[in-house]
């Protein structure tokens, strides 16, 4: 059998990218590690079946165990996640891949809308992190008409989430949702690790969120993502309604986002109009959760920073928010996320970017192969994609 004369430096930067320890790997080819330890010192080398086993084990193309030296993997948007005002860890093989996937797609849409002639939004980065989160929460309020009519005809978390996407669809925003690596159900996405992102783009602006998370929450990342794109900042987030004020520029852009968020979600005067005086705060907080359709952990940020709730009242419902999103967590990791059915894959890609790459295929100007594979589904199955996008 032929030796694949691979780089050892590569070898090893694969493995330890996709945290395995040099036994772990051995076992993925069935070696000894000291077989293995020896082709990562460059003493020895796999064979090319090894080899390719090896890549599909750490999630690499096969052909990068052949450059002269590990490639640079770069993230080109700020982290903006924090854990107690610290910046958390590096990001994990599966936000890697999927920010990779994420970033080609919105590469692609961005060239289809220039060749579509479509002008840049004039909406994103309209307004910065110094400006009146009213002032934005409003314009966006009036950009995506969310008004009480929009909550009233929503049925539930589900199904609001699914109109504000819409909405935002409609404004020119690609608005992608999932809860794995593609389509592959063995790479869970971690809420921990981040609930959303935000690309900022005059002509092909993109938020993900994480759906791993409960549909409440991502009722609030997607409102935080859109407070990203009006000041025109993008990142990668981890909404988390914080008790303490930091001073940073990138905390900054969190706290104002997400003070944002909760005044899109929840204007303020009408929240003021809505709080009853004569029942308990637990009864206001469940009556306006189920109005506003967001988080009651919402409401009780928004009654605490109105003066409406104590702090120690606020804090119980924040923790108690921390044990349903553990309690949500463990459930949904017990879930193999869902099969692959066109709905999932429209949740998945957007309705927008969805139909831009079918019109685009079935139009000649993507061949039918690219097409499927920015889409994650067989050639085969693309027409019938595109007739279920249309309704037929």
């Amino acid at each position: 059998m032929p030796e694949a004369l691979i780089t050892p430096d590569v070898l090893r930067w694969a493995r330890k990218r996709a945290q395995f320890t040099p036994d772990g790997a051995a076992q993925k080819v069935q070696v000894r590690p000291e077989r293995f330890i020896a082709w990562e010192e460059g003493n020895m080398y796999p064979t090319f079946r090894q080899a390719k086993k090896l890549a599909k084990a750490f999630h690499v193309p096969f052909g990068y165990f052949f450059l002269p030296a590990p490639p640079k993997e770069k993230i080109d948007i700020p982290d903006l996640r924090t854990v107690g005002g610290q910046v958390r860890p590096d990001f994990s093989l599966e936000f890697i891949d999927l920010y990779h996937d994420i970033l080609r797609n919105q590469e692609w849409f961005r060239e289809y809308r220039l060749q579509e002639g479509i002008r840049p939004l004039s909406f994103i980065g309209k307004f910065s992190v110094d400006s009146d989160c009213k002032e934005v929460a409003n314009d966006i309020r009036q950009k995506l008409a969310i008004d009480d009519q929009l909550r009233i005809s929503s049925r539930n978390w589900e199904h609001f989430i699914t109109r504000l996407i819409e909405q935002a669809e409609k404004t020119g925003i690609l608005v992608f949702r999932n809860s794995i690596v593609g389509n592959n159900t063995h790479r869970p996405l971690s809420v921990d690790e981040f609930r959303g992102l935000a690309i900022s783009d005059p002509i092909a602006p993109l938020i993900f969120i994480n759906s791993r998370d409960a549909k409440s929450a991502q009722i609030f990342t997607l409102a935080h993502e859109l407070a990203h794109l009006w000041i025109g900042e993008s990142g990668v987030s981890n909404p988390v309604l914080k008790t303490k004020k930091n001073g940073n520029h990138e905390q900054k852009i969190e706290s104002f986002c997400n003070k944002t968020a909760a005044e899109l979600l929840v204007p303020e005067d009408e929240f003021l109009s809505d709080w009853d005086q004569e029942v308990s705060s637990q009864d206001n907080i469940t009556f306006l959760s189920k109005k506003y359709r967001v988080s009651t952990l919402v409401i009780a940020r928004r009654g605490y920073d109105l003066n409406l709730l104590s702090y120690d009242e606020f804090r119980e419902f924040y923790l108690d928010a921390l044990h349903y999103d553990r309690r949500v967590k463990a459930r949904l990791s017990e879930s193999d996320g869902g099969p692959g059915s066109f709905t999932l894959q429209k949740m998945r890609h957007g309705s927008l970017f969805s139909r831009a790459v079918t019109t685009a295929a079935f139009e000649g100007r993507l061949p039918l192969r690219d097409g499927a594979a920015l889409l994650g589904i067989k050639p085969a199955r693309l027409k019938k994609y595109a007739d279920f996008l249309a309704g037929k």
